[in-house]
């Protein structure tokens, strides 16, 4: 991608929604698992919920510009209502999945790999099917 700052936030966020559930599912590969399980796992992890959640445990490592780029996510107006969370939740994940679409199309997959890392190691232990 040239230029990954050019793209509206609901690209990043569509681009960023495949990488997030991609490095969920290649993580519980790991975990070595009935297929079903792994998919129960999966659902319990990339959801608005847990999504934000899981942005609160990165907050903290992200740059300047990574943060910029999650605030345009979250404050992009998507128009859907969520189902199983609130509002803010709701737009916390979009941020979050903005912010792995834009650091995949930016060629930075290490820096993904590290951030979804700490989310990773912070959320293993609380997993149960």
């Amino acid at each position: 991608m040239d230029n990954p700052n050019l793209l509206s936030p609901s690209v990043l966020a569509f681009v960023g929604d495949a990488v997030y559930g991609l490095l969920v599912r290649t993580y519980l590969a790991e975990v070595n698992r009935p297929s079903g399980e792994l998919h129960k796992l999966s659902v319990k992890l990339v959801n608005a919920t847990a999504q934000a959640n899981a942005f609160k445990l990165i907050e903290s490592c992200l740059t300047e510009k990574e943060v910029s780029v999650f605030k345009r996510g979250r404050n992009f107006h998507t128009g859907n209502t969520p189902k199983n969370s609130t509002g803010g939740e709701y737009h916390t994940a979009t941020g979050l999945e903005t912010l792995f679409g834009f650091l995949y199309l930016s060629g930075e997959r290490e820096r993904a790999n590290q951030l979804f890392d700490i989310i990773w190691n912070n959320t293993l232990g609380t997993l149960s099917t």
